[in-house]
């Protein structure tokens, strides 16, 4: 793989950082930069256009730090920690799948073309080095393909990738149930999603899924050494979708999820390996590469803003922050603090199925379980929380939709309760500039025409179950012109 000059840069940092002044020290820091140098490129992936920076500059005079996130990047593109998914011939055989005017179109093309197509469907984003297979799942030399963190937390704006961005493309549900389809078709077995899907949603609209579910489903058969323990399914679990945080917000939070009830650190990332494949003496031996995997992410930089400012807006804008959302939600620049304030319920008024749905029970065995690595005692109030934790708001530009469960499409929305859209679909790469989010098409009701599920994905329902778009209201304090400028303030974080 070639290396940009960025790449090259950073490698020799790294090996002049770790060599000190010993020759052989030197020397063997030097192979180690060799080695790690095609993963750094994939870190610094179109770098020429700002888009992939997976160390920021802090990060990269760290030597270890700087190993480290290479390693971990490398092990999410690389290493299956879970059964495979599907291999490559079934995914080039989706489209035989797809609805109408889709599948013509898709029987016209050449093998790169239906990939290209299948990619924009299910929202995955091709590998730099191989266009055959995605960036979000590590496909090995049989052409196995294997979910990784990536799937959630790799996602675009304007078309363009950007690390830890959440992937608001991602049509999982509908993924797995063609799939599911073609496997049948092919006689080959089912894997553990195209099972679990059957019992349990993945996710109603795309860019959501039911990842706490998950985690509460999978948790239920261990015990908190992660001894596999057999007990019935539950089912009354209170399904409902998440909107994925953005990874470089990771660093900044003391804790995990909406309602930051969770321990933070490595072993919490591994939550959703649980499946029966894994016993507790995996998650021991994967230890040191989520060590690493963490690194990458605590290193990550929000993007910056890369469309029209204005700067005399934003200024204005800056000042009114401070005196009405900074409270919350912190400040930024040289004197940057952060509270990390859970908002009472009753106050932010937004959708509770998150709240509810875990108990104060659910919430200690996590914290007290092998994942908690100790922090059940000193988390202890976190679990019986009141609210949602105030996100920081680092690059909140690139991370619509917004609030907890992806019911708002943009900024603009946000600070305007009374114009949000009860029912909205995006378009794929769609980015609204003006409003700052997506660009969507609205409706005051579903389409009357009956939908097939992959359509009806794409539409966002904020009147169903756990997706209500209402509260965050108090913005209705600021005046018309005050709203305009905190907009466009909020593009330089």
């Amino acid at each position: 793989m070639a290396t940009d000059a960025y790449t090259a840069i950073t490698m020799r940092k790294y090996a002049m950082n770790a060599c000190g002044d010993e020759p052989s020290s030197c020397r063997r820091a030097h192979r180690i930069a060799c080695r790690r140098i095609g993963i750094v490129a994939l870190v610094t992936w179109v770098a020429t256009a700002g888009a992939w920076r997976g160390v920021s500059a802090a990060e990269a005079r760290d030597a270890a730090a700087v190993a480290a996130a290479a390693d971990g990047l490398g092990l999410l593109l690389t290493r299956a920690y879970l059964p495979a998914d599907f291999d490559q011939e079934v995914f080039d055989d989706l489209w035989t799948t797809w609805e109408e005017p889709l599948r013509s179109r898709a029987e016209r093309l050449d093998i790169d073309g239906r990939r290209r197509l299948a990619m924009e469907r299910y929202g995955l984003l091709p590998h730099p080095d191989d266009p055959s297979r995605s960036l979000q799942y590590a496909v090995d030399a049989a052409g196995n393909w294997t979910m990784s963190c990536l799937a959630c937390h790799q996602g675009q704006v304007r078309g363009v990738a950007i690390p830890g961005v959440p992937n608001s493309s991602y049509a999982l549900e509908t993924l797995t149930e063609e799939v599911r389809l073609v496997k049948a078709r092919q006689r080959k077995a089912f894997g553990h999603m195209d099972m679990g899907s059957l019992f349990l949603p993945l996710g109603t609209t795309v860019g959501t899924t039911n990842a706490v579910i998950f985690g509460m489903a999978l948790m239920r058969h261990r015990d908190p050494q992660l001894n596999i323990v057999a007990r019935p399914p539950r089912l009354d679990l209170p399904h409902h979708d998440m909107d994925a945080p953005a990874w470089w917000l990771y660093r900044t939070r003391r804790t995990l999820y909406a309602d930051g009830f969770a321990a933070k650190g490595h072993r919490m990332l591994m939550q959703f390996l649980l499946v029966k494949e894994n016993g507790p003496e995996r998650f021991r031996e994967w230890e040191d590469d989520f060590r690493h995997i963490e690194a990458w992410i605590e290193g990550l930089d929000p993007p910056a803003w890369s469309g029209p400012l204005d700067e005399a807006l934003a200024a204005r804008g800056h000042e009114v922050f401070a005196r009405h959302c900074a409270e919350c939600h912190g400040t930024y620049g040289a004197a940057r603090s952060y509270p990390e304030r859970v908002v009472p319920i009753e106050v932010i008024g937004t959708d509770r199925a998150r709240l509810d749905a875990l108990t104060a029970g659910e919430r200690r065995d996590l914290n007290a379980s092998w994942f908690g690595d100790g922090a059940g005692a000193r988390l202890a109030e976190r679990c019986e929380p009141a609210g949602y934790v105030a996100p920081p708001l680092d690059g909140v530009w690139a991370t619509a939709p917004y609030l907890h469960n992806g019911s708002v499409p943009t900024l603009w929305h946000l600070l305007h309760p009374s114009e949000r859209p009860l029912v909205w679909r995006r378009t794929p790469t769609g980015y609204d500039d003006e409003r700052i989010g997506l660009v969507v098409e609205s409706a005051d009701e579903m389409p009357a025409e009956r939908l097939v599920p992959a359509t009806r994905r794409t539409w966002f329902d904020t009147r169903r179950a756990g997706k209500s778009a209402g509260g965050h209201e108090f913005v209705d304090a600021l005046d018309a012109a005050e709203k305009t400028a905190v907009l466009e303030y909020l593009k330089t974080l």
